[in-house]
């Protein structure tokens, strides 16, 4: 049933006073809502300008209910930091740096062109950004925001233009912001620089904790001024109220969009509060280990809360009402943590030296001094961490305690090794390369990292509790059935294979890594001697052949991609080319027809796997054969006869890197190849042909780094080789090694410089060591690039 006329305009009336009311009444809408917001005062802010006296006496934040007492401290304030304006006309005004006509709020645009905008008269002066409702004589200020050095103001960007159809210029202030919208780009841009200009002459902000700080420092020989202090300002003390605003200054409106992970942020500002919140939760936590886990996380994620953080938790461990009991002690196993994680500032630093000196000397012998005593030697070692803390991690640093770390050795029982939050993965090394007898060695050693999914080096410099973190973070998301991670003490390049005695552990080591280089598929060989490498493993492993010996499954002995590569290949139709051929596919890829498809697959993938087992009973028949033939063969003599079957392919002794070349023609697909990193050359090889492409002395190379991210450059005499991977890193740490060793044994001829990108000091290599990082030459990015995974290391060194 139709509306009659009488009603339709009825409801048109009203929907137009609604509009009006919207755009001409809001302004004393938001002059009221300012005003409530300024009736807070900055507890907090004090100009530099202003010095602190001995006797601040600065009270712990409250929020007052008093609107009369709150309206005194705002007018206050507000008379302190902007100059009072008379009844001239606002454009008259000598203050005035820029003034003219914005938007406040956008109420026009492409989403909603019917609405007519609502402008205002807005003035920046030196000290405030002022709007008013008219530029006339009289005219009342509806509002305005105090400029100080935490202020900032955001540049327009294209998207809310292209959404709204304005430039926006957002300025951000204490309690909130202006959201000012011009369609003049030119306009928005001069009214960013003009704030930003009164911004950057504003003398720097200082909490009164800063200022206290200052004092605590200057009076630090007087006990009796130091008391007082103490005593007057109980924003130094512990407090069991929640604070309202953070303790040093933080810019305003400063969010932190780039912070890895899946946990997203507020304002510094805000963020402060809500850890300072976290910390009280602590007191009565049973287990404040995952809290402690979360606060030192989100100091990860935001550094500069690194400094609030030590503040707050200096102020929660001075005079607590209880100190020693649980509450007290969970925050100085927190300030443990950060501790071992984080530096501080130096102003913060000095401040926190004092503070545990202090509770030294007024509770000696107690568990707080011993924690203050961590806490000072903790610092002194401290640089900064990848990772927080592990859960086990900070279990051990609560307890004051060092971490037991595992590193399994190829070919020989697991090592294990006492390691602190600042023990590096050197240290590790040399311990094991003199624990192993492994110190006359001339070859090289370091630690790796092995998961399912790849096997890499540990740098030199990285932190051990950052690579058992990794761990920990890797074991909650891999599936139960994976292997774990786990640390691996092997051989990182080798400059001697021949001179190995077969009797050492290193040539155990070295028996263990030709094998997974077997296994990997990175020795092309034929197939008989593969099944002789696999007895030769049995013969090893369990001596003469018994039924009654534990066999090992195929994939320990032979590589598995050989056996996959006697199936078929799958017959793969071409992809329909017409738009008609492509729907009558879709179509009949559902239904029973689609059914059927599904059905012929899993019947065609049951054939595969049934021809797959035939092959490998096959297989592990013939092997089985071979080994009988190894009777009376002692467990030394099979390892070096093992050892010498893999040393006959020329590229034994290089660890090879998966990477990518492309061909000569503009746009064709790369080519894969294996890019061998020996102690005399570098060698291309084609994968599963044993002879190299291509050879190059060092000699002959006059450079190499990286083009960009994803791509390796060498060049060599007069063309440049671009090797497209993902493992750049690894491939310039390992030339840089052998160039160093070489460089340590055999010193230059003349003292003329060479082209040789050798390392900066090549004597500074401990042994047994893989350098964090070389000195690469980058140059521009040159070609296209997608990254391939996994390089497979093997023992290194060149024929």
């Amino acid at each position: 049933m139709p509306f009659p006329g009488g009603l339709w305009w009825l409801l048109c009336c009203r929907q137009g006073f609604t509009l009006l009311r919207r755009d001409y009444g809001e302004a004393d809408r938001e002059a009221d809502g300012e005003e409530e917001e300024e009736e807070e005062a900055s507890f907090e802010l004090r100009a530099q300008r202003d010095q602190g006296s001995l006797e601040v006496s600065l009270s712990q934040p409250t929020r007052s209910s008093s609107g009369s007492e709150r309206s005194l401290l705002v007018a206050e304030e507000m008379r302190s930091l902007i100059v009072e304006k008379g009844p001239e006309p606002v454009e008259d005004d000598p203050d005035a740096l820029i003034k003219g006509w914005l938007q406040r709020e956008v109420r026009g645009g492409v989403k909603t062109p019917w609405i007519r905008p609502r402008k205002y008269w807005f003035v920046l002066t030196p000290d405030s950004l002022d709007y008013y409702s008219s530029n006339e004589k009289g005219a009342r200020r509806l509002g305005s925001l105090v400029l100080t050095s935490l202020c900032s103001v955001l540049w327009p960007d294209k998207q809310t233009y292209k959404e709204t159809g304005y430039w926006s210029v957002t300025v951000f202030g204490r309690k909130h912001c202006y959201r000012l919208y011009t369609e003049r780009l030119k306009e928005a841009v001069r009214w960013v620089c003009a704030v930003q200009k009164v911004i950057d002459s504003k003398a720097p902000v200082q909490t009164p904790t800063q200022l206290l700080m200052r004092d605590v420092e200057e009076h630090c020989g007087s006990p009796e001024v130091l008391e007082q202090i103490y005593r007057c300002n109980p924003i130094l003390r512990y407090t069991s109220s929640p604070l309202y605003a953070p303790l040093l200054p933080f810019p305003y409106g400063s969010l932190d969009q780039s912070a890895p992970g899946p946990r997203s942020y507020t304002a510094l500002r805000d963020e402060a509060v809500k850890l300072f919140n976290s910390l009280q939760q602590l007191e009565s936590e049973r287990d404040p280990v995952p809290l402690m886990q979360g606060v030192l996380q989100t100091c990860l994620d935001l550094p500069p809360l690194v400094d609030e953080i030590y503040c707050q938790l200096v102020k929660q461990t001075t005079e607590p009402p209880a100190p020693g009991g649980q509450g007290d002690l969970h925050y100085w196993q927190l300030l443990t943590c950060m501790s071992c994680t984080f530096l501080p500032s130096p102003p913060v630093l000095r401040f926190l030296r004092f503070h545990l000196d202090r509770t030294e000397s007024r509770f000696p012998a107690s568990e707080m001094a011993e924690y203050a005593c961590f806490i000072r030697e903790a610092l002194g070692k401290t640089k900064g961490r990848e990772c927080v803390p592990s859960l086990e991690e900070i279990l051990v640093l609560m307890r004051r305690q060092e971490m037991i770390c595992t590193v399994h050795c190829p070919g020989a029982p697991a090592c294990s090794v006492a390691i602190s939050s600042h023990t590096t993965a050197q240290e590790v090394a040399q311990e094991l390369v003199s624990r192993l007898g492994l110190s006359q060695s001339p070859n090289l050693f370091a630690l790796y990292e092995q998961s399912r999914r790849r096997e890499h080096p540990v740098g030199s410099a990285t932190l051990l509790a950052d690579v058992l973190t990794r761990f920990e973070n890797l074991a909650g998301e891999e599936r139960e059935q994976d292997p774990p991670c786990r640390l691996c003490f092997k051989h990182y390049g080798f400059l001697d294979t021949d001179n190995v005695p077969r009797d050492s552990l290193e040539f155990a080591l070295l028996f263990e890594q030709a094998h997974e280089m077997v296994l990997r598929g990175y020795v092309p060989t034929s197939e008989e001697t593969l099944q002789t490498l696999a007895a030769l493993r049995l013969q090893s492993l369990n001596s003469d052949f018994s039924t009654h010996a534990p066999f090992p499954r195929l994939e320990e002995l032979f590589p598995p991609q050989v056996l996959h590569a006697r199936l078929p290949a799958p017959c793969h139709r071409p992809p329909a080319k017409c738009r008609g051929a492509r729907l009558r596919a879709g179509l009949l890829a559902g239904g029973l027809w689609g059914q059927a498809l599904a059905k012929q697959r899993a019947e065609r993938d049951q054939r595969l796997r049934g021809r797959l087992r035939e092959e490998g009973a096959s297989t592990m028949a013939a092997i089985l054969e071979k080994w009988k033939l190894l009777q009376g063969m002692g467990r030394p003599e099979a390892m070096a006869a093992y050892v010498a079957l893999v040393r006959e392919w020329p590229g034994f002794g290089s660890t090879l890197f998966d990477v990518d070349v492309r061909a000569s023609p503009v746009g064709a697909a790369p080519q894969r190849l294996w890019l061998g990193i020996g102690a005399k050359a570098v060698s291309l090889y084609k994968p599963g042909e044993p002879e190299p492409l291509d050879s190059f002395c060092y000699s002959r190379i006059s450079s190499f780094g990286a083009s960009d991210s994803g791509t390796f450059r060498i060049s060599v005499e007069d063309r440049d080789l671009l090797f497209e991977t993902s493992q750049v890193e690894e491939i310039a740490q390992l030339l840089n090694t052998y160039l160093a060793s070489a460089a340590a044994r055999q010193p230059p001829l003349s003292p003329e410089p060479t082209p040789s990108p050798a390392a900066s000091d090549p004597t500074a290599l401990p042994r047994g060591l893989c350098p964090t990082a070389g000195p690469w030459q980058h140059q521009p990015p040159v070609g296209s690039f997608h990254s391939q995974p996994g390089a497979r290391c093997g023992p290194a060194g060149c024929s």
